[in-house]
């Protein structure tokens, strides 16, 4: 079993012992992501706009590997108020078809990284 490292400078480098994602056997493992730019400065204060630099950071990743979002067969969506789910599916939708999107959950946990609001990690497949 080959294990394929795929890094990017489009989105956060990573800051501990984990890599934005590996491929294995044509399956793409996507770490999660929070609203970070590239440059590490952490978007904060609109729901929509922390999803929106998710997102950027899951694509970019993707394209690092050489995919997109139509590869996505699996999200998970952490978020630390439930409240905030409708601006954050409507914001996760657009970057979807209803007639190809993944499989996903959505949970709700106490606490993220840096206290963010969101993060979110992908699965795969080429």
């Amino acid at each position: 079993m080959k294990k394929e490292i795929i890094l990017t400078s489009d989105a956060p480098l990573p800051i501990g012992p984990y890599n934005q994602a590996l491929k294995i056997n044509g399956i793409l493992y996507l770490s999660g992501q929070i609203p970070l730019t590239p440059k590490m400065d952490l978007i904060e204060g609109d729901i929509k706009k922390e999803v929106k630099q998710v997102m950027t950071n899951l694509n970019a990743v993707l394209n690092a590997a050489n995919m997109s979002f139509e590869n996505v067969v699996k999200s998970t969506i952490f978020l630390t108020d439930m409240s905030n789910f409708q601006e954050i599916n409507e914001v996760y939708g657009e970057y979807f078809k209803n007639e190809n999107a993944p499989a996903r959950e959505t949970v709700a946990v106490k606490t993220l990284p840096k206290n963010v609001r969101i993060e979110i990690s992908m699965i795969a497949h080429d």
